[in-house]
């Protein structure tokens, strides 16, 4: 599995069902509803229904005081998020950028790969900003 959409997801998914609680939940029950619909139309109506399902034993779960119930349905929705991500992996943008807008501090940091490869007497320099070389031999 790919880490980088095994974090994504994860933090989807709690993301998700904590935004579920929130004023906001119908906004976000929509904009989720729609990457299934771009992805799987058949499963956007059954999502959305899911969703409301969720909110429905969120609330009912925090009024009780049963704070396992919220991590149990955080873990739900991060495996459904993970499937869907995994099967259709050009929707990670999208979902990063629908993290980044509803929920901006919980938004994953963008992930950097760097690979290199070099023989003989071949230099690789890399850098994740900025970087100044000097001389023949980068000294």
């Amino acid at each position: 599995m790919d880490p980088e959409i095994a974090a994504l997801a994860g933090t989807a998914g709690t993301t998700l069902v904590t935004l579920l609680a929130t004023d906001t939940w119908h906004s976000v029950r929509d904009r989720v509803v729609a990457l299934w619909q771009r992805a799987r139309p058949d499963r956007a109506p059954a999502v959305a229904a899911e969703l409301d399902v969720t909110r429905e034993e969120l609330l009912g779960a925090r009024a009780a005081g049963d704070e396992a119930v919220e991590a149990e349905m955080g873990s739900e929705w991060q495996g459904r998020i993970r499937r869907l991500l995994t099967a259709h992996p050009e929707l990670a943008g999208e979902l990063r950028t629908l993290l980044a807008e509803l929920a901006p501090d919980t938004a994953p940091a963008p992930t950097i790969t760097q690979h290199a490869t070099a023989s003989g007497q071949a230099h690789v320099y890399q850098a994740g900003r900025d970087m100044r070389i000097s001389g023949a031999d980068g000294s």
